[in-house]
């Protein structure tokens, strides 16, 4: 990538850090980064796999799941303090993406439990069931991670629910069967063995997190998918945050 992009996308980043409590508009981010708003979303999505909105808005939600699990502030004031002017609209956009409430996330100590599995309605199946595999690699140098994540969704955001998903203890082969049609990006994600489990801040970055990304994988009818691999990486500040918990992720088919 462009080291001027990059840089660019990270001034952004860095605004929306600094006032995830304000409303930050399109002007702003593009102000912060140098370039003209319709000039900048493209860099942006291009940079991140999303757009600077929804970047936003997974930012919010990380920092509300630490807050809710490294301090007593009640659900109201954390949602304020993460830019909702609505406890309910927090509250629901939480649900959705975390797939647990906030009050229950923080009494489950920010375990959750995610279902894996097709919802018939939205994705039908294909009269060819699709199969998905391939191969979850780990950087060379020595580091050791614990449990790797991999599920299959709609675009670079993992938040909801995964068309396919599935917990490795350790790298090597994966195999989803029966993926339904559609355009999938294939998500994976790890942390250090023996990292603390608790959410990183914005501005960490994500530290101690690996990630990997690979697609779009289109499944048709007529398609015969070619196996998908990846590596997994050190967590950047341009990756969009991890919505799902890695470490703490129990996982169960439906």
């Amino acid at each position: 990538m462009d080291e001027l992009i990059e840089k660019a996308v990270g001034r952004a980043i860095d605004v929306m850090c600094q006032k995830m409590g304000e409303q930050v508009t399109l002007d702003d981010m593009a102000r912060a980064a140098m370039f003209s708003k319709f000039h900048f979303s493209r860099i942006f999505q291009r940079a991140t796999g999303i757009s600077p909105g929804r970047f936003l808005a997974a930012m919010r939600l990380q920092e509300a799941k630490r807050l809710l699990l490294c301090t007593s502030l009640t659900v109201t004031d954390i949602s304020q303090q993460v830019g909702y002017q609505s406890v309910g609209t927090f509250s629901s956009r939480f649900r959705s993406s975390v797939g647990i409430s906030p009050s229950t996330y923080r009494r489950l100590g920010g375990v959750s439990l995610l279902v894996c599995g097709t919802d018939t309605r939205r994705h039908p199946a294909s009269n060819r069931p699709a199969t998905v595999h391939g191969w979850i690699a780990v950087p060379s140098f020595p580091v050791i991670l614990g449990k790797i994540f991999v599920g299959l969704f709609p675009d670079r955001l993992p938040q909801g629910r995964p068309v396919r998903c599935a917990v490795l203890r350790k790298a090597g082969p994966y195999e989803f069967n029966d993926v339904p049609l559609g355009t999938w990006y294939l998500l994976s994600y790890s942390a250090v063995a023996g990292r603390a489990p608790v959410v990183p801040s914005a501005r960490d970055h994500g530290d101690g997190l690996y990630v990997g990304c690979h697609g779009p994988i289109t499944i048709r009818p007529e398609t015969q998918v070619r196996p998908a691999d990846l590596r997994l990486r050190p967590m950047s500040r341009l990756d969009p945050p991890v919505l799902l918990d890695v470490g703490t992720l129990q996982v169960v088919s439906s």
